[in-house]
């Protein structure tokens, strides 16, 4: 299995995970529920999913991002989630534009040749993500921290664990 297609099935499989945990969360109470004051909750996470994708194509597809202040001021990095849902856009807004993010870094990656992904990030890139297939490592073990917070949500709102 080469990189790419080994890239392609982790960022799959993680998504497929996070769409698996969100599947109980269906009132407005459950998408801002949170463990403690100021934390996480689903709807951050999910529009903190799409948003980072996003970050992700300006890195490595830059024709693919779409510049979308309203949801980086929501969801961005320092971004500070509400207990509010009224401060959010409606929740199946937020997981389309989450979806159409993947989508779209998917298609990034796919259309990639092997030898672009040793390609270079541009300059003000993260340290941790110095070629293209940093951004798509990356964007793997930072859905898996995220979905780990969405996995103790969902066990505090009384979910079944998921199989």
């Amino acid at each position: 299995m080469s990189q790419k297609e080994r890239l392609l099935k982790q960022l799959q499989a993680a998504r497929s995970f996070s769409e698996n945990l969100l599947k109980d969360f269906n009132t407005p109470q459950a998408w801002i529920h949170q463990l403690h004051e100021g934390g996480n909750h689903a709807l951050w996470f999910v529009g903190h999913m799409g948003t980072t994708d996003n970050f992700m194509l300006s890195l490595v597809r830059p024709d693919l991002c779409e510049d979308n202040q309203e949801y980086a001021a929501l969801f961005g990095l320092g971004s500070q989630p509400s207990a509010d849902i009224d401060d959010y856009p409606p929740v199946e807004r937020v997981l389309a534009f989450m979806a159409d993010r993947r989508q779209k870094l998917l298609q990034a990656l796919e259309e990639m040749e092997q030898p672009q992904l040793t390609a270079s990030t541009p300059e003000g890139a993260p340290e941790f993500m110095p070629d293209h297939a940093s951004v798509f490592e990356t964007a793997v073990w930072h859905e898996g921290v995220h979905s780990g917070q969405l996995s103790l949500l969902r066990r505090s709102l009384g979910f079944a664990p998921t199989v």
